[in-house]
């Protein structure tokens, strides 16, 4: 299976009677969830949209969410994501740069709605929509190579990059999972992270190609997750650290029958050996696996599997070795391979990675080294294949599984007057994995407060600094004039036993 046309045309053939989605009070086999996916389509054809054409979604999670990330690529058009978590700043970014058509909402789209050229407000639209529209086949104008989405990473100069990422990227990704979650029919899959996200979306394709079901929590809550892990009999599940650790304490103070998940796997943000250790102290009969990759990688690049086996070793600290059917290597600045145990750059190669960023291609060779992605992540390998991340080339931030760019949070900073130096950096947060925190230099007094209201203004909230300290004296700087940020961020992970993740 090549596209994600084959996986839906798969579970129609072979699983039309079995559970494909629950969520909420609805309730759909495969034979209509698949009915419904081709309804979508054709309306979208009946509409005018052609092949290549950009859909953007803007939504919670649903079952309407998961059958438009299905049906859109299926019927040859490229789905985008979008967080709704973004700014409306960034979100119009999103929507001009990739020249979408149409916007899927559940939520009102404000000045959003003149940049495109259609709005399907969820559920009511949409629901109007594939009423009367008739199934189209899909498959017709895909193929492996066929561009299938566009996903939207924080940019390192201020502005979004799309990342593109075709059928055989998303197949090679679920096959990849595959290999490591061994899915099954009978599992039944909780998608509790949100499905614009890496760690929320993994695992629709998978669970569609293998005919598990899919319990979708629209909003995290840990004991809504947990209410619906005992009632569906949840098998497997995949989250950032933040919800791990909400699930367990909820579990801890009022228990519920977990019994059914043999599974619960994280990724996307640094993790604590002690978040790990009381997973599986409420997950006795689970197995715990950290998942790494990158939103250009599809996402998944290396896994650690049985991460409970590890918690008093050295590996507890490891992100894994490569999944089958992906290369990684470390590299000096220069791209010569290191030896086991030096530290450089992971570079990694496989069909998962990205086609290219969306109209960048100056940003696409700087990540590129042949077919090798240059993930900015630094780490060593040891004698045997498991990664040790040490810290981020990229000037870059993972808070609660999102990415931060620390560029643009200064360039937000830099707007208000005061501010004549300033350096953003992570430091580490018991809920979030890693928090934003800012030095600045000021050219006349302003209250830290102030500099944080002001940046909100400007970028998301999980962006905005959750601290500011302001300085008497220029901050450390390098020989060639940087700012010393390994010094800046070192008195707050001093004895932790993570760094990043």
């Amino acid at each position: 299976m090549n596209t994600v046309a084959d996986a839906i045309n798969y579970a129609a053939k072979h699983y039309g009677e079995s559970l494909a989605v629950v969520c909420d009070e609805t309730r759909l086999n495969y034979r209509a969830f698949v009915s419904r996916c081709r309804r979508l389509g054709g309306a979208l054809v009946e509409a005018g949209i052609e092949p290549g054409d950009r859909v953007a979604i803007l939504a919670a999670n649903s079952h309407q969410y998961i059958e438009s990330y299905l049906a859109v690529p299926a019927a040859g058009f490229v789905v985008v994501p979008l967080n709704t978590r973004h700014a409306s700043a960034e979100l119009a970014y999103a929507l001009k740069d990739s020249g979408t058509r149409v916007l899927m909402t559940d939520q009102d789209p404000g000045e959003l709605a003149s940049i495109v050229q259609r709005v399907i407000r969820m559920p009511a639209d949409y629901e109007e929509l594939i009423a009367d529209a008739k199934e189209i086949e899909f498959g017709q104008n895909v193929t492996a190579d066929t561009l299938a989405g566009i996903f939207y990473t924080g940019g390192t100069t201020g502005k979004s990059k799309g990342v593109m990422l075709s059928h055989g990227n998303l197949t090679a990704n679920t096959r990849h999972f595959r290999t490591l979650a061994n899915p099954v029919p009978e599992d039944a899959f909780l998608v509790m992270a949100p499905l614009f996200h890496a760690a929320g979306s993994n695992s629709v394709v998978g669970s569609i190609w293998t005919g598990g079901s899919q319990i979708v929590l629209p909003t995290f809550d840990p004991r809504t997750a947990l209410d619906l892990i005992e009632r569906e009999h949840v098998s497997v599940t995949l989250g950032v650290p933040t919800m791990i650790a909400a699930i367990c304490e909820e579990q801890h103070a009022r228990p519920r029958d977990i019994s059914s998940v043999r599974l619960v796997a994280h990724g996307g943000s640094p993790i604590a050996t002690e978040v790990v250790r009381r997973a599986h102290e409420e997950f006795p009969q689970a197995e715990l696996m950290h998942v790494y990759g990158a939103t250009e990688t599809a996402p998944l690049s290396t896994c650690l599997r049985h991460e409970e086996k590890t918690l008093d070793s050295e590996r507890s600290r490891s992100c894994g070795s490569a999944i089958p059917g992906v290369d990684i290597r470390i590299t000096d600045d220069n791209g010569k391979v290191l030896a086991a145990g030096e530290v450089g750059e992971l570079e990694i190669r496989g069909p998962n990675v990205m086609m290219a960023y969306w109209n960048k291609p100056e940003q696409t060779a700087e990540v590129m080294r042949g077919d090798w992605y240059r993930s900015g992540d630094l780490g060593y390998m040891d004698d045997e294949g498991y990664i040790f991340l040490m810290d981020r080339a990229k000037d870059m931030i993972v808070s609660g599984g999102e990415n931060v760019y620390c560029t643009e949070v200064e360039e937000a900073l830099y707007k208000h007057p005061a501010v004549l130096q300033a350096a953003v950096f992570g430091v580490p947060d018991e809920q979030w994995g890693e928090a934003v925190r800012a030095a600045v230099v000021l050219r006349e007094p302003v209250e830290a407060s102030e500099l944080i209201a002001f940046c909100r203004e400007h970028i998301a909230g999980y962006k905005t600094p959750k601290e500011i300290d302001i300085w008497d004296e220029p901050l450390p700087l390098s020989g060639p004039g940087k700012v010393l940020k390994r010094e800046l961020r070192a008195p707050f992970w001093a004895d932790r036993d993570v760094s990043i993740g």
